[in-house]
């Protein structure tokens, strides 16, 4: 697929778009996001006369009005692949909305050099850009009293302001004042049909530069070796010996009994296996037309790399034991609060969680990073690649903190010997084929409601990048969208690690306690690993 063609390269000074937003905190069942009529829109100032930029861009077919003129040389449209399909469902109007962190004031000279690429039913349109990059209008008094609490509430905002069919899907809005860790920040806000998180990822890192090297892409963390029989080492030579080849042999026999198991259990999710009842699941239906608010912590990467490396285990490893750590002191504060019997509010339970998995063959931002700068195809490909796996967390009161990594670490390895994400990939386009979308939303909705929460983690740029010559403080990333009143996302970027929460804004008003949970967790398994 043509990724698009190139805007003018000559830089235009971009009209402000004001708007006007409700960032106050909603009431008890929290505010639901039906389509309603957008902001008002302020005047804008005054382009000089002739200028104008074009930018080429992706639209879903259908919805973008085509230009009476200039629509001779642009391309015909493209299938909508089943997953942009299934993110454009009622119950999955999914967007991905990122908060990027800057190191300087924003400057409103714009040049934009990147290319744009999208995988539903596309058209090539013009874009305006000035109807997708958004000035809001804020309280002066609550950005200087609570610069953090107003960048906070203006996000949960978006979770109920509907986008613009009619247009393309994605918006940046620039927030220019300082917070308590950035001098200004950005939200880019687009539909999930559009692409992935690696995707959008892999764009923002293809737009960006190394601060040590302005003429070259940022570094990034080698690209992990896949593990497990699904991804295992050729068949050994006959001089390795019999044993080497039966071993060989019995991986490709679990790796089959794990999928089966697997799919089984993730069809019975889908259809009845529910998870029992806590304070972290969705109080009622709906959840996903509801308010959302995003807070977001940020965690060492060097504590964490400690911990894995004192036991011998990976990142993702840790990161979900910490999680299993956290949602356990959430849950048995809240259970301990109304139930009296305190040895019956602390028993073992176990909570699942719907877990996107990149099913790309390329499993890092490298090669997508790389295909976006040169513009020349690699073999990555953009889009929704993504399968589901269902994650176990374990919710129990350990005396030993490590308790939480050795079991996340046995969880983890159990769900690497399985074929589950490329099975839910794959199965879920034969779906839409033979009974049609409605059949594959109807599935999918069915495994996240019967589910607790949503699980996610990304690797980020390893140095200090800058976005068009603005130093990048921090990523976070999250989605909303979903039928599920908790996200848990980490984005790691630099030594660090951002921990995002994406909460129901009416079952979680304690959110920043959650945030506490999961930043004393893991300074309690730093602390036990350094003393084993």
């Amino acid at each position: 697929m043509d990724p698009g063609a190139t805007a003018d390269p000559a830089p235009s000074t971009l009209r402000k778009r004001p708007i006007s937003v409700d960032t106050s905190r909603r009431g008890g069942d929290g505010a639901s996001r039906e389509p309603a009529r957008r902001p008002e829109r302020g005047a804008s100032e005054a382009r000089r006369e002739g200028e104008r930029e074009e930018e080429s861009s992706m639209a879903p077919a259908g919805e973008q009005a085509a230009p009476a003129r200039g629509r001779g040389d642009l391309e015909a449209s493209e299938p909508m692949s089943p997953a942009g399909r299934l993110f454009r469902e009622t119950h999955f109007n999914c967007y991905i909305v990122a908060t990027i962190g800057l190191g300087a004031a924003t400057s409103l000279q714009v040049k934009d050099d990147a290319k744009r690429h999208g995988r539903p039913r596309l058209v090539r349109t013009t874009v305006n850009l000035d109807d997708h990059i958004i000035f809001p209008c804020l309280d002066p008094a609550a950005t200087s009293a609570n610069p953090d609490q107003a960048v906070e509430d203006y996000l949960s905002s978006l979770s109920t302001a509907p986008m613009d069919h009619s247009r393309p899907l994605w918006e940046l809005h620039v927030l220019d004042f300082p917070t308590s860790e950035a001098v200004s920040a950005v939200v880019v806000r687009m539909h999930y049909s559009l692409g992935d998180g690696i995707s959008l990822l892999s764009l923002l890192i293809a737009c960006t530069r190394s601060a040590a090297d302005p003429a070259r892409l940022p570094e990034l963390p080698p690209a992990p070796r896949r593990a497990g029989p699904g991804h295992a080492r050729p068949r050994p030579s006959l001089s390795a010996g019999l044993v080497a080849l039966a071993l060989w042999l019995w991986s490709y026999v679990v790796l089959a009994w794990h999928t089966v198991v697997d799919v089984v259990c993730f069809v019975a999710t889908a259809w009845f296996l529910r998870d029992p009842r806590t304070p972290l699941m969705a109080a009622s239906e709906g959840v996903e037309f509801r308010r959302k608010r995003f807070v977001h912590r940020t965690l060492s990467l060097d504590d964490v790399k400690f911990v894995k490396n004192a036991m011998k285990c990976t990142v993702n490893d840790v990161l979900v034991g910490v999680t299993s750590a956290g949602l356990s002191r959430y849950h048995f504060r809240k259970t301990s609060d109304t139930n009296n019997d305190r040895k019956e509010s602390q028993k073992s339970i176990c909570l699942r969680s719907a877990l996107l998995v990149n099913i790309r063959k390329t499993p890092g931002l490298h090669a997508l990073a790389e295909m976006m700068d040169s513009s020349k195809s690699n073999g990555a490909k953009w889009g929704n690649l993504i399968g589901y796996i269902i994650l176990p967390f374990h919710i129990a009161m350990h005396d030993d903190p490590l308790e939480y990594i050795r079991q996340g670490k046995r969880t983890a390895e159990r769900k690497k010997t399985s074929l589950e994400a490329v099975f839910t990939y794959w199965s879920g386009n034969l779906i839409v084929k033979l009974f049609g979308m409605k059949a594959a939303a109807a599935l999918c909705y069915g495994m996240f409601t019967n589910t607790t929460i949503s699980f996610s983690s990304m690797v980020g740029p390893a140095e200090k990048v800058e976005f068009y010559g603005h130093p990048i403080v921090y990523i976070a990333p999250s989605v909303y969208g979903h039928p599920h009143a908790l996200t848990v996302h980490y984005q790691s970027y630099m030594n660090s690690i951002k921990l995002v929460l994406a909460v129901d804004d009416a079952r979680f008003p304690d959110s920043r306690q959650l945030l506490d949970d999961f930043a004393e967790s893991l300074r309690l398994i730093r602390q036990a690993a350094s003393t084993r």
